[in-house]
């Protein structure tokens, strides 16, 4: 506006400069108004942080997530925003290449970068994320360019996004480390009773001390069975992602299912050799 009727910055009447000043420091945008070339008055336009947006990104912090609001507008009022959202950076008067090159430099570094946009200037930056969500209101370009849309229009969807993508990270390491422990305990079972009479030397391996090669053998197979059928309501429904960084996580499905997937076999092999036996089946 002020380049339109030719005046600077340095031009603006006190009282209307404070005014400009007051509305960006309150989150706002200004918007010059002029009538003959005479600056008459400011409008005043403002952001609508949505409710719990403050709470949606501690969640994503207690992932190990960072979050940056890029925005086009002007230095101050973009901190009031931040304040207000509970960003953990901001960048100002973002142009596409700036854009862009926030997402080459976080890449650059080892990171990986999603990215949240609905407008044609977001469009360079979306191709370039590792993530990229369009908003369903947002432009052709934006949504073309993105890797996914979101329906609904909402920005913190990333927050499910994560989620899921995490929940099915975490059933798979889960089940397999399960799995992998599982048949560690299962050899204890199975390897001294196929060559302890080739190998005395093995015997030291029967610690559950099944009564014998046979009752071993069918006991590791029926415990097997069972535990595949025991795994499949896991495998459906997921592992729950705690809102935890990674190596959090990696601690716990070490702790549940990798000591889990040891000492079960152990129990539960040793139960059904004890049954078998009292039931004379072997």
């Amino acid at each position: 506006m002020l380049g339109f009727i030719g005046r600077s910055r340095a031009d603006l009447p006190p009282t209307l400069a404070r005014e400009l000043e007051r509305i960006a420091q309150a989150g706002g945008t200004p918007l010059l108004v002029a009538c003959d070339e005479r600056l008459i008055g400011a409008i005043e336009l403002t952001d609508v942080v949505k409710p719990g947006i403050r709470e949606r990104f501690d969640e994503l912090r207690k992932m190990g997530i960072r979050t940056v609001m890029v925005t086009g507008d002007n230095p101050l009022t973009a901190a009031a925003i931040a304040a207000q959202a509970g960003v953990d950076d901001v960048i100002a008067e973002a142009t596409p290449q700036k854009k862009l090159e926030r997402i080459r430099e976080e890449q650059a570094q080892g990171r990986l970068v999603a990215m949240c946009g609905d407008g044609a200037n977001d469009a360079p930056a979306l191709a370039q994320a590792d993530v990229g969500v369009a908003m369903n209101e947002g432009t052709q370009a934006a949504r073309e360019a993105a890797n996914m849309v979101d329906l609904d229009s909402d920005p913190t969807k990333l927050l499910d996004v994560v989620r899921i993508g995490k929940e099915l990270l975490v059933t798979r390491g889960a089940l397999t480390t399960f799995s992998v422990a599982n048949d560690v305990a299962k050899y204890f079972a199975i390897l001294p009773a196929l060559f302890a009479s080739i190998y005395p030397q093995l015997g030291l391996l029967n610690i559950m001390h099944l009564q014998s090669p046979q009752s071993a053998i069918l006991s590791a197979i029926v415990f097997n069975a069972l535990i595949i059928i025991a795994l499949i309501p896991l495998a459906l429904r997921g592992v729950r992602a705690q809102a935890r960084d990674a190596a959090s996580l990696l601690r716990r499905n070490l702790l549940i299912y990798g000591l889990g997937g040891v000492v079960v076999p152990f129990i539960g092999i040793k139960a059904i050799d004890l049954l078998l036996t009292a039931l004379h089946l072997v």
